[in-house]
């Protein structure tokens, strides 16, 4: 039961007091964030971690000056892949059969399989799909962080393109998803850290069909 406590434990802070998260805490997180699970196991995302403050400032400007970014210790941004390619693919593929020691061509079918289905969706299926990936990384960052005591505060509140701009992500094939500030909530000045979690019932949210 423990993760269920933990989950209970976090919120979306509202408010942090400037400590820094220890390194350690920051790794672990990333890696839960690593090792979640994608389609095909392509990993069609990468994930930024900010702390330079000139940077934080500029993004803070364009996310409704929410302060978590400036006021936490570090900031994580989730940019998914433009589009899927054939390299792409390989590449992938290349480094599973090297890790998993299988003939280099072991996986040749099923990348012609995938590529086939993958092709003829277009851009914006790409994109979309890419982005379904990252938030599933995004979601396992923050189970992580509640395990750690470490607060996290979702946020789909910026601008994208204004930061795409910002990072340069564009010209690496990118485009921002979501971010994720990693700090510690603040005693004072935070409306909602006393305020009690409300989510709706089992019997309202979960549809057995035995």
């Amino acid at each position: 039961m423990a993760l269920i406590d933990d989950l209970k434990w976090r919120y979306a802070t509202k408010k942090m007091n400037g400590q820094k998260v220890p390194q350690e805490k920051v790794d672990y997180i990333l890696e839960a964030a690593r090792l979640a699970p994608s389609s095909s196991g392509l990993q069609p995302y990468q994930i930024f971690v900010i702390t330079n403050p000139t940077l934080l400032e500029k993004i803070k400007e364009v996310a409704f000056n929410q302060s978590q970014i400036t006021d936490g210790s570090h900031l994580l941004v989730w940019a998914a892949w433009d589009g899927y390619t054939p390299q792409k693919i390989s590449d992938t593929f290349a480094l599973i059969t090297e890790e998993r020691g299988l003939p280099a061509n072991a996986m040749d079918d099923y990348k012609s399989m995938l590529w086939g289905n993958y092709e003829p969706r277009g851009t914006e299926w790409h994109k979309n799909h890419a982005a379904r990936q990252a938030y599933i990384s995004f979601g396992m960052a923050i189970a992580a962080a509640a395990e750690q005591k470490v607060d996290a505060t979702p946020m789909e509140g910026f601008d994208p393109a204004k930061l795409d701009e910002i990072l340069g992500l564009r010209e690496l094939g990118l485009h921002s998803v979501v971010i994720l500030p990693l700090g510690y909530r603040a005693a004072e000045g935070d409306w909602l850290v006393n305020m009690k979690k409300v989510r709706r019932p089992a019997s309202h949210f979960i549809t057995e069909l035995a």
